[in-house]
């Protein structure tokens, strides 16, 4: 499906401070989304900022590339469970 919203600010979960944060990571547009998974862009940004994020930050960047590569917006906490079950199984773990 083709990306509707070019800005990232259009996206539901985006706010300022998610804005800053795709901002150090190189991030403009929302086409660019499209190319990256939350576990990276979860783990490149404590990288890139030396500290360690808080693990909703996931859910974020999970709703946030889910709505750049579908066009359907949904909410953070929708993708809680899933982030869950990945720190349960170890495949997501703070790397600061």
């Amino acid at each position: 499906m083709s990306v509707k919203k070019k800005n990232l600010k259009d996206l539901k979960n985006v706010g300022k401070a998610i804005l800053r944060d795709l901002s150090i990571l190189n991030i403009h547009l929302v086409e660019d989304l499209i190319h990256h998974d939350a576990t990276q862009l979860f783990e490149q940004l404590e990288r890139l900022t030396g500290k360690p994020h808080d693990p909703c930050m996931w859910d974020v960047f999970a709703a946030i590339i889910h709505e750049a590569k579908t066009g359907e917006p949904t909410s953070w906490w929708v993708w809680t469970a899933q982030r869950k079950a990945l720190q349960k199984t170890g495949k997501l773990i703070h790397i600061i």
